[in-house]
Order: C-alpha cells, then sequence, then structure tokens
C-alpha cells in the first residue's frame, strides 16, 4: 500500500500541471491579437475614411472637370484623390480672386441677389455667420481649450470646449458679470452635442489639449491623457506673471 502512494502523487501533480500550460498559451494569444487590433484598428480606419472621403469628393469634382484636363484619359491607371486636389486649387483661387478688387466687388452683388431669395438667404447668412466666427476668431482661443462644468447637475463633471466669451443680449439678460460659451460634445460622437452659457466662475479650465479632450470624448474615458501636476502649476504661475 504504501509503494502505490507515490505513483498517485506523481499522477495527480502531473494532471494538476496540464491545464495552467494551456491557459497560458490561449493568453499569449489573446494579448497578441489585443496588441495587434489596437496598432491595426487606427490605421485601417484612418485609411477607410480617407479612402471614403477622396472618392465622395471625386464622383462630385471629376465630373465637372473638362476632358481635355482628365489625367485619367491619359494615363493607364485611375488616380483616386484628383478630385480633392481639384477642389482644393479651385477654393484657392476663389480666394485669391475675393481679395481683389473686381472679385470683391462680384461677390458682394452675388450676397445682394441671395438676399432677396427668402429661403436661401436665411440658410447663407447663418452657414455664413458660423464659418467666419470659427476661421475669424481662431487666434482668440476659440474652441482652443478644454474645461469642465458641473452637468447636468451639481457633483456630476462633464468636459466641453469653451467656444468663446459670451456677450449680445444673452450676456445682458443673464444678470451675470461674465459667461462662457461652451460646447458640451456627446460620447462617441462629439460632432453633436449642446450650446450651454455658464458664469465664468463656474467653468473650470483645464491643460489638456483639445486632441487629448477629444480623444477622452470617442472613447468614453477608457483613453486618458497624462498630466503632470508640477509642470501644470508651473505653466500657470508663468501665464499669470506674464499677465501682471
Amino acid at each position: 500500500m504504501s509503494d502505490d502512494q507515490p505513483d498517485k502523487k506523481e499522477t495527480r501533480s502531473v494532471t494538476f500541471l496540464e491545464p495552467p500550460k494551456k491557459q497560458k498559451w490561449w493568453a499569449n494569444l489573446r494579448s497578441n491579437f489585443l496588441t495587434g487590433f489596437v496598432v491595426f484598428a487606427p490605421i485601417s480606419i484612418t485609411i477607410y475614411l480617407v479612402w471614403t472621403f477622396a472618392e465622395f469628393v471625386d464622383a462630385r469634382v471629376l465630373p465637372l472637370v473638362p476632358v481635355v484636363y482628365k489625367l485619367e484619359d491619359y494615363l493607364p491607371i485611375s488616380l483616386p484623390g484628383l478630385g480633392v486636389v481639384v477642389f482644393f486649387f479651385v477654393v484657392a483661387g476663389l480666394g485669391a480672386l475675393t481679395k481683389g478688387l473686381f472679385g470683391r466687388q462680384l461677390f458682394r452683388l452675388g450676397e445682394r441677389f441671395v438676399d432677396r431669395m427668402p429661403v436661401v438667404r436665411s440658410i447663407y447668412n447663418t452657414l455664413k455667420q458660423i464659418v467666419e466666427t470659427i476661421f475669424a476668431q481662431g487666434g482668440k482661443d476659440s474652441f482652443e481649450k478644454v474645461c469642465m462644468i458641473e452637468y447636468p447637475r451639481k457633483g456630476i463633471w462633464a468636459l466641453a470646449f469653451i467656444s468663446t466669451d459670451t456677450s449680445g443680449e444673452v450676456l445682458a439678460r443673464s444678470g451675470e458679470n461674465a459667461m462662457m460659451s461652451v460646447f458640451l460634445p456627446t460620447t462617441p460622437n462629439p460632432t453633436s452635442g449642446f450650446l450651454l452659457f455658464l458664469p465664468a466662475q463656474d467653468v473650470v479650465v483645464l491643460d489638456m489639449s483639445v486632441e487629448d479632450a477629444a480623444k477622452l470624448v470617442i472613447s468614453a474615458g477608457l483613453v486618458t491623457p497624462p498630466w503632470d501636476a508640477v509642470v501644470a502649476a508651473e505653466a500657470a504661475r508663468q501665464e499669470t506673471a506674464a499677465a501682471e
């Protein structure tokens, strides 16, 4: 009886050590897949979006190009993105034209014609004001700062982008001395959201960049940007000293 016991112990040890080896092999395979997916997904999605955008522009711009200037008729292969290049130079040429005296007069004549069309006038003026606000205030920290606000109630914090300092009737009727217009994006689509007007003291300005904040919103909090409290405090001290 005593001679059989070592054999049983040896058999038990062999059966006990076998499953962890299989589990370790599966864990390595799973880890390699996740690592590869993290590398593959951004690259493939970026290529897909760029390719889709190029095809979208090509389908609408290239039919307007005269046949004489179509390079596809002279080359054995198709050139994706050619419509994007043509669109870029056409818009740049339009910008150069409107900078001149003749272009400005022609542009004003076209705006007077649009102002006489009831529905088109409203759409055009709204879009024009939005575009001019975004590009004209680019040097005034418009959409270049990230902030935290308490939304939808006190104690719950949300990430938002500072649009501009609130002015006009909204500020006058609010009874506040200073207010900020902030854009509160939704997850995972940051292009949709809410426009909020908040007292300036209720807005907490952050040090993170707009790109890092967008990653944080899109990933639903999974991608947290790094933050160094010492570096941030030194940067804030230098800004205060420069302002004084």
